[in-house]
């Protein structure tokens, strides 16, 4: 490979100064050795006592990636067309990529933000963290990647997730001082990408270090408007430089003292620095170069965010519209799920439950928190309602699908097949799908009905006799 003269010659110098000038030729030596590739179990689809399992059901050995639970190690094979992958049980991801959402730690009921979110590997990591409980912000500024997100956050089976396109200080007059936990990773110089990417070298000749550190200031400015008093925030890129990683953070904290920087105990392949930041360097451990750190902002008394949370999320309409509309979700939601489940839904409906023309939303925060921002996805989005002649159909989504799980449908609402069966690669490009004698008497004739993977749900198909409709999305189809 062929390095710029300028990086090249930068990292020896830095190299030289760190007191490590050995490290330089087995750095520079790394460069050329093939680049690591993995993946990452779905905790919200994929109990960790069945990872191995997984693994060896695609034949890939099960070598963990230290510092992401789930995270795997994988050869440069194409994992994309696989059920397990449609159904959304694992994410493929570059094995360092995986480390800075596991230093957030999102828990459960807190508002979380992913300011540079495309394609989604942060995002959904957030979503497992977050177990369907608080909210998740995901946004992306480039309008054709947030499409690409939506699609990742779907097939995750994320819920509670806002998807925004929006630039970031469009949207601090929304969010002043709202989120619990904010992550950024920054758009860099991209240095660690140079044996991933052949074309990343020359990118970087024009797009360097000086024109991204500006950029990445500004991005931690809108953050910290955001960010509550007591929150935390994680800042990562996928360079090397010291100007886009330790100086950035460091002139960071000095116009803002009320952040410290959390030290996390020491990971295996993860190198720290005193002051607590941390890098992963290809010609250490297994993985691309990368840079993470932990801030967190002091607490000041007061939690202006709260207001914002409490307000009234959804006003109750009575307009016979939407009477009719949430109705007519009600009726859909108790045919799919079992009893105790639908019971539990419908409170949520009863407080969350957003129509949009005809488009059905589930937030458990008021619209008016979104007001004059590009919105890709607003919350849940089960389906829409349709007018037939037979009067009013809920048609749901295939993000609908992928967010359950089996124990919550019911049985006559739910067919799976073994992932060998060729019935599953039909349906996947969107054929019909023909059923045996056995699966016809079980299922409930002229209904939507869950499509599954080992138990890992698909998309939804109609029964009708002998053969399921298929109603897996065009735009997702296999080929």
């Amino acid at each position: 490979m062929k390095l710029p003269q300028v990086f090249e010659q930068r990292m020896r110098k830095y190299f030289e100064e760190k007191g490590r000038d050995e490290e330089a030729s087995s750095f520079f030596s790394c460069m050329e050795e093939t680049p690591m590739h993995g993946i990452r179990w779905n905790r919200l689809k994929v109990s960790a006592d069945s990872y191995e399992a997984k693994m060896n059901a695609l034949e890939l050995p099960s070598e963990k990636v230290t510092w992401c639970e789930g995270g795997f190690y994988t050869p440069d094979i194409s994992l994309g067309k696989d059920p397990y992958y449609h159904a959304g049980a694992y994410y493929i991801q570059e094995p360092s990529a995986m480390l800075p959402a596991s230093i957030l730690a999102a828990k459960p009921g807190e508002f979380v933000l992913d300011m540079c979110a495309a394609p989604g590997g942060k995002a959904t990591r957030i979503a497992e963290d977050l177990k369907g409980e608080g909210l998740l912000f995901a946004n992306e500024i480039n309008a054709e990647r947030s499409r690409a997100l939506l699609r990742n956050l779907e097939r995750a089976g994320a819920a509670n997730v806002v998807i925004l396109n929006e630039n970031p200080k469009n949207m601090v007059k929304n969010f002043e001082k709202f989120f619990d936990r904010i992550i950024i990773d920054a758009p860099c110089s991209g240095e660690g990408m140079f044996r991933r990417d052949p074309f990343a070298p020359k990118s970087w000749e024009k797009f360097g270090p000086d024109s991204c550190v500006p950029i990445q200031k500004e991005i931690l400015g809108y953050a910290d408007a955001m960010l509550a008093p007591g929150g935390h925030l994680v800042y990562s890129t996928c360079t090397f430089g010291e100007a886009e990683n330790e100086n950035q953070i460091s002139a960071f904290l000095e116009e803002h003292p009320d952040y410290e920087i959390i030290a996390h105990r020491e990971l295996e392949g993860v190198s720290h620095d005193d002051a607590g930041m941390m890098r992963i360097w290809p010609h250490k451990t297994k993985g691309e170069g990368h840079f993470c750190v932990h801030l967190r902002k002091k607490e000041d008394g007061t939690d202006p965010s709260e207001d914002k949370r409490r307000y009234e999320k959804n006003p109750s309409c009575t307009q016979f519209r939407f009477v009719k509309a949430r109705e007519c979700f009600e009726e859909f939601m108790c045919g799919l799920l079992k009893d105790e489940y639908a019971s539990s839904y419908m409170e949520k409906n009863r407080t969350d439950f957003v129509l949009h023309k005809d488009k059905v939303h589930m937030m458990p925060v008021a619209e008016a928190l979104l007001s004059g921002l590009k919105v890709v996805k607003m919350g849940d989005f089960p389906g829409e309602i349709k007018e037939t002649a037979k009067g009013r159909v809920f048609t749901p989504s295939q993000a609908l699908a992928l967010e359950l799980d089996k124990e919550k449908v019911r049985p006559s609402r739910f067919l799976s097949f073994t992932r060998e069966d060729p019935r599953l690669q039909r349906y996947l490009r969107c054929e019909t799908v023909m059923l045996e004698e056995a699966e016809c008497d079980l299922l409930d004739e002229g209904e939507y009905v869950i499509v599954a993977c080992e138990d890992l749900p698909l998309g939804f198909a109609k029964k009708q006799g002998t053969a399921l409709k298929n109603a897996y999305p065009k735009a997702w189809r296999l080929v």
